[in-house]
């Protein structure tokens, strides 16, 4: 049972015969009145137990775009039910305007919808719906709070598709373009040619040569049907924050933007996000789906403050993949990447496939560098100053690993990351 303002008034209305009677007697006399007002009141509501509540699907929806929340209450009971229904969410659901009035007569139904504002990635979940029925002289009401269980997931943003146009008119441009005369892994057989100076000897088909009588050459263009595997780490690397978001949310939004290039290059994208377990994964997926599957699998994906295990990297990047692909480390590149295992399970991968290692890097460390006002600031720049020297030692060992090393600042390492796959497969290194 609930008292409204009504009952505070109607207490405080007894002062009067109080004070023109000031004896114990009165005010038990008019405490025994509130108190039976207040029950009979509460006593002729409508019972919130002879409500059926139903919460509507939610489905999925873009962070930072409007969600709506909508309950369904019947009223099964024979009172007519006047009050207020309460459906609560957690506070990253932006679920602000949660109250409403009800006015719902005996078989009746009523559709309440609560505006949604996600501010997280994720799964959102409402907490207990809560009704109060008030009573016909609105003093007091009966409450009861019930679960209605439901799931608004909240898919990544996904901000870095204002790149995608540029990235796919570049990708035409490569598609439209001859046969080009190339050799190397990721190339695949076109047709021969006549040989002109210049052209690399390797390139020789010795066999038509000699069937001709003339020197022939074999032209070669970019293999289409390529593997992409993305390894997303989600360690405690990821948690870190670069500005306003985790270093984790970067990386997605990498992700997201290669796989949309990739998928409509005609390659096939995996992903997997692992720290000490595998977290999401998404593999054998038409390219018609998987945008909609990778963004639906990393969004309940958040970092885990635990050290990544790349040794667990390795193995599955021996199981998914059989033949030469490019495989995309999405972390951090830092002083620990050599303990951690970073750097020699990169230059092992970087023996039998392509290796990218994308890493974000914070906006704040230039700043610290460069700021030497004070003494605690000086302090500040010469430990930025030492990490960045020992950043660039481990980039340094990547390098002469073979491998491909990307360092942006958030918002710039989704267009970094796409145009290094471009550049790789205009040079026929996928």
């Amino acid at each position: 049972m609930a008292i409204t303002w009504r009952a505070v008034a109607l207490a405080a209305l007894g002062l009067v015969p109080v004070l023109l009677l000031p004896q114990m007697a009165t005010v038990g006399t008019w405490v025994l009145i509130w108190l039976v007002v207040v029950v009979l009141d509460a006593a002729l509501a409508a019972s919130p137990r002879r409500v059926t509540i139903t919460r509507g699907q939610m489905g999925s929806v873009r962070l930072t775009e409007p969600a709506t929340s909508t309950l369904t209450l019947v009223n099964e009971g024979t009172r007519r039910l006047r009050g207020v229904v309460r459906d609560a969410w957690q506070p990253t659901a932006g679920a602000e305007r949660n109250r409403h009035d009800l006015d719902i007569r005996p078989g009746e139904a009523r559709r309440v919808s609560t505006p949604l504002l996600p501010a997280r990635r994720g799964d959102l979940l409402p907490h207990r719906v809560t009704i109060r029925a008030v009573g016909p002289l609105g003093i007091a009401a009966r409450q009861r709070s019930v679960e209605t269980p439901g799931t608004l997931r909240v898919l990544p943003e996904f901000r870095s598709r204002r790149h995608l146009p540029s990235r796919l008119a570049r990708l035409r441009e490569m598609d439209g373009r001859s046969a080009v005369n190339v050799r190397g892994p990721g190339t695949e057989f076109d047709s021969l040619r006549e040989y002109v100076i210049g052209d690399d000897v390797r390139a020789i088909d010795w066999r038509a040569t000699a069937r001709r009588q003339e020197m022939v050459v074999r032209t070669w263009r970019p293999e289409r049907d390529r593997r992409v595997l993305i390894v997303l780490d989600t360690s405690r690397l990821s948690a870190a924050r670069l500005g306003d978001a985790p270093r984790l949310e970067a990386g997605i939004e990498a992700s997201l933007l290669l796989t949309a290039l990739a998928t409509r290059a005609g390659d096939r994208v995996e992903l997997v996000a692992v720290d000490q377990g595998v977290r999401a994964r998404v593999s054998g997926t038409h390219s018609a789906a998987v945008m909609s599957t990778m963004a639906a699998a990393v969004a309940p994906v958040h970092p885990q403050l635990v050290e990544p295990d790349w040794t667990l990297v390795a193995q599955l990047v021996r199981d998914r993949l059989s033949q030469r692909a490019l495989v995309v480390l999405v972390t951090a590149v830092e002083a620990s990447s050599i303990e951690t295992g970073l750097v020699q399970v990169a230059a092992t991968l970087a023996g039998d496939h392509q290796v990218v290692v994308a890493s974000a890097t914070d906006p704040e460390a230039e700043a610290l560098r460069t700021n030497r006002e004070t003494t605690a600031s000086l302090f500040d720049a010469a430990a930025a100053e030492r990490a960045g020297l020992e950043r660039h030692g481990v980039v340094g060992e990547l390098r002469r690993a073979g491998v491909e090393v990307i360092e942006r600042l958030p918002d710039d390492l989704a267009p970094a990351l796409a145009d290094t796959y471009l550049a790789l497969k205009a040079a026929g290194r996928l």
